[in-house]
């Protein structure tokens, strides 16, 4: 028995919870079982929740200050678990990753410029390009006979061909859950670099790899390669603390940093908030053991979701995620429209999940669902899944 307690079930209603609290604007019922956005229902870790409490009791919320234990709780982070050495000086901060798109994006590349990403991917890799402006160009990964995910290397060479300005990696990717290894990177990391293409890597669940995975961040391949990589990562997902709104911009090219820094001043999107700070700080410096322990419970929820889809849910299938909470269900042997699958997760499962088609055209067939939540809960889940798949 681990120090912290996973299966407990929390009540997040009433919390001003977008999880929780918005099942009627998303589904338009109250009556469904929310697995949909990418936040766990675990409780954040103590020392998150002590540091936070602490600070709350100083009654002046004024402007804050990132001091130097801020930086030093993630500079020695990612070099213990990434081997990563990293200098604060690099390190630019944002309240989340999709701000930091939209900032590379306008400082990096010009109206009407294309952006090159990878579908199925996180719905703002479609929507930050084009709310800016640009086009969005698209490398679609492929499912392979084993049903694991691959990168299309020969269509990536064509597109990046094409010039884009920017390629957007996510890193493990969402929701696919591929923790792409470092020959794969190596590759994207040479076609960019021969194609004169910046890469902003969206390093966000890189923590959360499973099985004992080890993340490769995109920088580290090499000063030839940082050079042209802004990496954007947060203790957001790993931590459970998406709603203090607090990420990191890591670019060792001072000239590149230079710009993103006078974009991030120019939308005054860098301040930060104070208890952001605060529980970025406690996140890095004292919540390992939360993790080590959190890890292997995710692991077991992906096993749990695997065999109860192979075994009992015919016309579903999943492959097992390599990292992050989120599972990439493809339902497309039920042999419903896309707004019928979406409807029929509804209604008849009572299961709220990520509409596949918001993931690009390759997500059609596609449903997301997130097991970062309490196994008996997973299981309820599922087992409405299950109940609404035999009836049809």
């Amino acid at each position: 028995m681990g120090r912290f307690n996973f299966d407990a079930v929390i009540d997040r209603t009433g919390t001003s919870c977008r999880k929780w609290d918005s099942r009627q604007a998303v589904f338009d019922t109250e009556d469904i079982l929310p697995m949909w956005i990418a936040d766990m229902d675990f409780a954040s870790p103590p020392a998150i929740a002590a540091a936070l409490q602490k600070r709350a009791t100083h009654e002046v919320y004024g402007y804050p200050a990132r001091l130097g234990s801020y930086y030093d709780s993630f500079v020695k982070w990612v070099g213990r678990r990434y081997g990563w050495p990293v200098d604060s000086d690099w390190m630019l901060t944002t309240p989340g990753v999709v701000p930091a798109i939209n900032a590379a994006i306008l400082a990096l590349t010009e109206p009407g410029e294309q952006v090159l990403i990878q579908p199925p991917v996180y719905p703002p890799f479609f929507s930050c390009p084009q709310l800016n402006g640009r086009v969005a160009l698209e490398n679609p990964l492929k499912k392979a006979p084993d049903g694991s995910w691959q990168i299309d290397f020969a269509d990536l060479e064509q597109k990046l061909a094409q010039k884009p300005k920017l390629m957007v990696l996510c890193s493990p990717h969402n929701p696919v859950g591929r923790v792409w290894r470092r020959e794969e990177l190596r590759k994207i990391a040479d076609l960019c670099l021969k194609h004169d293409v910046l890469v902003f890597s969206d390093e966000i669940h890189g923590d959360l790899l499973l099985d004992g995975r080890r993340h490769v961040p995109f920088a580290s391949l090499g000063p030839e390669v940082a050079n042209r990589t802004i990496t954007c990562t947060a203790p957001s997902k790993t931590f459970n603390v998406a709603g203090l709104y607090t990420s990191v911009v890591v670019i060792s090219n001072p000239g590149l940093r230079r710009r993103m820094s006078h974009m991030l001043d120019a939308l005054d999107i860098c301040g930060g908030n104070i208890f952001g700070i605060t529980a970025f700080e406690a996140a890095y410096a004292h919540c390992e053991d939360w993790l080590e322990e959190l890890l292997p419970y995710l692991a077991g929820n992906a096993d749990l979701l695997v065999e109860h889809v192979s075994k009992k849910i015919p016309g579903l299938h999943v492959t097992r995620p390599e990292s992050t909470l989120l599972a990439w269900l493809d339902c497309r042997d039920l042999g419903l429209s896309q707004p019928e699958l979406k409807q029929f997760f509804i209604q008849k499962a009572r299961v709220g999940l990520n509409d596949g088609k918001t993931f690009g055209e390759q997500g059609f067939g596609f449903m997301r669902l997130n097991f970062g939540c309490a196994r008996v809960t997973l299981l309820e889940g599922l087992n409405r899944i299950e109940a609404a798949v035999n009836d049809l």
